[in-house]
């Protein structure tokens, strides 16, 4: 599907606006996990239903929890870190999540599974992970490439008590371990090694103490004990989305605000919600909250300097590698943009007309379309791609751009 983005520059005539998104998907996949290991019925509400999440409760049913889901409301029986099944086959298709968070549960289950995932997640990084799950005592069957899906896992029900991983590359690794350790059922403790942003570990920690876990951390160790307890569990908006929204009111002036959005919220990105109100160009360190470099780089030729994004080299191993498509597709609008190892230098410019492409990327089909906006000419590829994680983004964003011209 093409879109074709509506540059309504000097057209608003409503400036204030308010604005709904999904939930947050990173909230929803943790609470769903954490749920699918509590004793007891939790009812989740606000959870989000992109590709991704819909994968991540398709493989809890396939693994034989109880799931049920009516709009953005969820319930799932808990398992009490034990799975009756045995044996399973699951498909974590594209789903980053999942595909940690899930393999580190199975590999404290007394059972073997099979886990499958789609083309694109095959190349994302996830060798520290079963490195670490090795050393706790599962093992390994790969049927294509070494440390790589497609796998099938033996999980232990005695692991080790003490775990090390390297969290360089994805905290989601750290995050994984955590949520599952209550599966022991005695105290663990995990080491973790390398550097990269904590914020989202930091959300994990809240949500499992918020369902019962106990969770210390002191300089980056953490012992996890006791279990999760069913609760009921409101998910905050996604502020991942919401950050499309707020990107928006810096180039066009308007008063957009997003409803239930708070700046108190779990997730890191609202750190980029932030940083919007004062910059104007300048050198920024968005290590920690790396899913928002495409929307800066994306309205940075409209600032008054140079912009200057580093430590997000990760960002290379995502659904694509998003510098590579900063760059691409910048040039393509006719924007100077030097590409480093761990960032981009993006110059204050107005964007020409260019075809955007996607590369398969959620965020970089979301994030672009906010650059035509303000320039003519501007169409996104393979718009659809944006139902892994806000399946109405463009149809919001249509609505919204008729609210703010009426």
């Amino acid at each position: 599907m093409l879109y074709e983005v509506k540059n309504i520059y000097k057209k608003v005539n409503n400036k204030r606006v308010g604005v709904t998104v999904p939930g947050s998907k990173s909230l929803t996949a943790r609470a769903m996990l954490v749920a699918a290991l509590s004793d007891g019925e939790s009812t989740l509400s606000g959870a989000q239903f992109s590709d991704d999440c819909k994968t991540f409760l398709n493989c809890l049913k396939d693994l034989g929890i109880e799931c049920s889901a009516d709009g953005a409301t969820v319930k799932i029986a808990g398992c009490g870190g034990r799975l009756k099944a045995k044996s399973a086959r699951i498909n974590v298709g594209s789903a980053g999540t999942a595909a940690r968070f899930l393999p580190t549960f199975l590999a404290f289950q007394d059972g073997e599974y099979f886990l499958d995932c789609s083309a694109q997640m095959k190349s994302r990084p996830i060798t520290p992970l079963i490195s670490t799950l090795k050393n706790l005592g599962a093992a390994f069957t790969f049927h294509e490439n070494e440390n790589s899906y497609p796998f099938t896992i033996k999980g232990t029900s005695e692991p080790e008590p003490y775990a090390e991983v390297d969290i360089t590359k994805s905290s989601q690794f750290l995050s994984a371990l955590l949520i599952s350790a209550v599966c022991t059922h005695e105290r663990m403790t995990v080491k973790a090694i390398g550097s990269h942003s904590l914020s989202y570990v930091d959300m994990t920690v809240r949500m499992m103490r918020d369902f019962g876990a106990e969770v210390t951390a002191k300089d980056g160790v953490y012992t996890v004990k006791g279990n999760y307890s069913a609760r009921k569990y409101n998910i905050e908006p996604d502020v991942s989305a919401a950050c499309y929204f707020y990107a928006i009111n810096r180039i066009l002036g308007t008063d957009i605000s997003v409803d239930g959005v708070s700046r108190d919220s779990l997730q890191g990105d609202i750190k980029f919600i932030k940083l919007l109100k004062n910059f104007n160009g300048g050198i920024i360190d968005m290590g920690g909250f790396s899913d928002q470099t495409l929307t800066l780089a994306a309205i940075a030729p409209y600032f008054d300097n140079p912009t200057e994004i580093c430590g997000v080299e990760h960002i290379r191993r995502q659904e694509c590698d998003r510098l590579r498509a900063i760059s691409y597709n910048l040039a393509a609008m006719g924007v100077k943009c030097e590409e480093r190892a761990d960032g981009v230098k993006i110059y204050p410019s107005q964007p020409k007309p260019a075809l955007i492409k996607t590369f398969g990327d959620h965020r970089v089909a979301m994030s672009f379309a906010l650059t035509g906006l303000r320039a003519d000419g501007i169409v996104i590829e393979n718009a659809e791609v944006c139902s892994k994680t806000f399946k109405e983004y463009f149809e919001v964003l249509d609505s919204l751009c008729a609210e703010l011209t009426r």
